[in-house]
C-alpha cells in the first residue's frame, strides 16, 4: 500500500527540471525559454553577489538584464546539483549547489567564476511550475570581475 505522506517523485523531478532548465536556457541565450520558467513577478536576491538588496521585479526585467549582460560575446556555463526539494501542496522550495562560469575577451584574464547556493521558490500554476523567488548565496568567486560586470558592446 502506498504511503500517502511519501513525496511525489514525479512532481519533485518536474520541479528540478524547471530549475535546471533556466540554466540551459540562459547558456543557450534562449531568452523566451528562460522567461517561460518564471511567474510574472519574482523576488530576486543576488545581494551576496551585487551588494544590491533583494527586490520584487517583473520577470521580464530579470530576463532583459541577463540578455543584456550575456550576449553572444560573453560565453556562460551554469550548473547546479545536490537539489533538496521541499514540496508543500502547490508550492516548492529548492536549494541546490550552483556554479557559474563566464568568459569574455577584451581586458586581461577572460574568465570569472562563482560558486554558491541557489534557493528557488516555485508555485504550481495552470501552465506548470513557475519560479516566483530566486536567491544566490555566494560561497566563493574568482577571476576577472570585469568579465562579470561588463555589458558587451552590441
Amino acid at each position: 500500500m502506498p504511503d500517502s505522506d511519501a513525496p511525489d517523485n514525479q512532481t519533485i523531478a518536474e520541479i528540478i527540471r524547471v530549475v535546471d532548465a533556466i540554466d540551459r536556457a540562459v547558456d543557450g541565450k534562449d531568452w523566451a525559454a528562460a522567461r517561460s520558467h518564471f511567474a510574472d513577478r519574482l523576488t530576486a536576491d543576488f545581494s551576496s553577489l551585487s551588494g544590491q538588496p533583494a527586490a520584487e521585479i517583473a520577470s521580464e526585467a530579470l530576463i532583459q538584464a541577463w540578455a543584456t549582460n550575456l550576449t553572444a560575446a560573453k560565453a556562460s556555463f551554469h550548473m547546479r546539483t545536490n537539489h533538496q526539494v521541499l514540496l508543500t501542496g502547490d508550492t516548492a522550495d529548492v536549494e541546490s549547489a550552483g556554479y557559474a562560469w563566464n568568459r569574455m575577451e577584451g581586458n586581461g584574464e577572460p574568465l570569472w567564476e562563482v560558486w554558491g547556493t541557489y534557493r528557488h521558490h516555485l508555485v504550481r500554476t495552470p501552465d506548470g511550475w513557475k519560479v516566483d523567488a530566486m536567491t544566490l548565496i555566494v560561497a566563493h568567486q574568482r577571476g576577472n570581475v570585469w568579465v562579470r560586470d561588463t555589458v558587451p558592446a552590441a
